[in-house]
């Protein structure tokens, strides 16, 4: 179920984050709306202070989830989980030939042309379309358009090959992401 429920456009979510902190979110919340405390605390109705307090705790979660996702993805580490999960894909018959150079050339360059596929590839214009629509179709690529370039995509279903622990692996499991403590976070001075 967190596997279809998780929203998130890019690769680390705030929401992560917040989650994990959520009552204090709320407190913080809650006090940033609170009245001016004294001639120094802002100009309009509401309390500058607590509004900046608010605003360092939301950065900081921010911060904090882009470590954690830094930690789990190991970078150094993608290419090779990527290739691993192609392979896979490919001896199951999901995948076409070719899938992995295309999965690689786009976390490689950033994205891929799809007029620069059949080149790449090989292959003829439909292989290269019928190697593109199955990896869109398993979402493990994006596209803005149809003939928008391809860039890589990190679904929540794929989350298991790509980043191993970010989601439980079965239903009854807590996501280690909630489980996450931080080290450290920087006290905000004042």
């Amino acid at each position: 179920m967190v596997r279809d429920t998780v929203a998130s456009d890019g690769l680390w979510s705030a929401a992560r984050g917040l989650a994990r902190r959520d009552a204090e979110y709320k407190q913080r919340l809650m006090a940033a709306d609170e009245p001016r405390h004294g001639g120094a605390d802002g100009r309009g109705n509401l309390s500058e202070q607590r509004l900046a307090e608010f605003k360092t705790f939301v950065l900081e979660a921010c911060i904090n989830q882009v470590r954690f996702m830094e930690t789990l993805m190991q970078p150094q580490r993608l290419r090779d989980r990527i290739m691993t999960w192609c392979k896979a894909e490919m001896a199951k018959g999901t995948l076409s030939k070719g899938a992995d150079i295309v999965m690689r050339e786009a976390l490689m360059s950033g994205e891929v042309a799809r007029g620069s596929l059949p080149d790449l590839l090989g292959v003829s214009d439909r292989k290269a379309r019928k190697v593109t629509a199955e990896l869109l179709a398993l979402r493990a690529l994006k596209s803005n358009t149809q003939r928008a370039p391809l860039r890589l995509s990190f679904p929540a279903r794929l989350a298991g090959n790509l980043m191993p622990g970010l989601l439980p692996q079965d239903s009854s499991e807590t996501p280690e992401v909630q489980a996450y403590v931080p080290t450290s976070i920087a006290k905000t001075t004042r």
